[in-house]
């Protein structure tokens, strides 16, 4: 009987689209090289090359690394390419290790985030929105511009917040902008806007930290003025 390659297998049984759908770590070393090396041979798909690969490397992807281009091209349906790919993985693996994780910063105070975004936002002739995505323990996932406008004010659309949020597992948001003329009083539609967005969070029982207005010098915040 013919063996499928991937292409022809069902959808959730592929590396790429498991991937994708379950995160990289429901897959085998096997699956993930098969996604490096792209196919195998006509007899044999990525996959079972690959298992084949790692089998004579007794499933050990240190041993792997230690492989030659030669050695490599040896399998049936490897060349040069694949192999560089196969040793290069197994380099950032070994590289990978070494690193510390990168620090997220804190902003779980409104001088935190002030701290954190005036050095994007000081030289700015015009209005930007930003959103602060964090963690639990107020350690800053991303942050994203949502909107850049003018001179006065700038349209947000709490949808895109929310999103945000949700596709981010961020369990604290807080949001800020700045106000290019240097008045730090918050106007109207600054009130109105802050209170929709505490609205929706209450919904989704994400934490809506804070709202704050930065200038070149200065910050309001909704949380310290009480109006959070």
């Amino acid at each position: 009987m013919e063996k499928l390659n991937i292409n022809q297998w069902a959808e959730e049984d592929r590396p790429r689209e498991r991937l994708m759908q379950q995160g990289a770590e429901a897959l085998s070393n096997a699956e993930l090289m098969a996604i490096l090396i792209g196919s195998g041979s006509p007899k044999e798909s990525a996959v079972d090359l690959m298992k084949r690969v790692l089998a004579d490397c007794h499933n050990n992807l240190n041993t792997l690394g230690k492989m030659t281009i030669r050695k490599l091209c040896q399998y049936n349906g490897i060349g040069e390419a694949k192999a560089i790919s196969i040793l290069a993985a197994c380099e950032l693996g070994k590289r990978r290790q070494m690193e510390t994780p990168e620090e997220r910063p804190d902003l779980g105070t409104a001088t935190r985030i002030y701290n954190h975004m005036h050095p994007v936002m000081q030289d700015l002739d015009v209005e930007e929105f930003w959103l602060l995505l964090m963690n639990q323990n107020y350690r800053l996932i991303r942050k994203v511009r949502i909107s850049h406008g003018g001179i006065t004010e700038v349209a947000v659309d709490i949808r895109i917040i929310m999103r945000e949020a949700v596709t981010t597992n961020a369990t604290i948001i807080a949001v800020c902008h700045n106000h290019p003329s240097g008045n730090l009083r918050p106007s109207q539609q600054d009130s109105q806007l802050t209170s929709s967005i505490k609205a929706a969070c209450d919904v989704m029982r994400i934490h809506f930290l804070d709202h704050v207005i930065i200038t070149d010098g200065s910050y309001y915040s909704y949380r310290e003025s009480g109006r959070l």
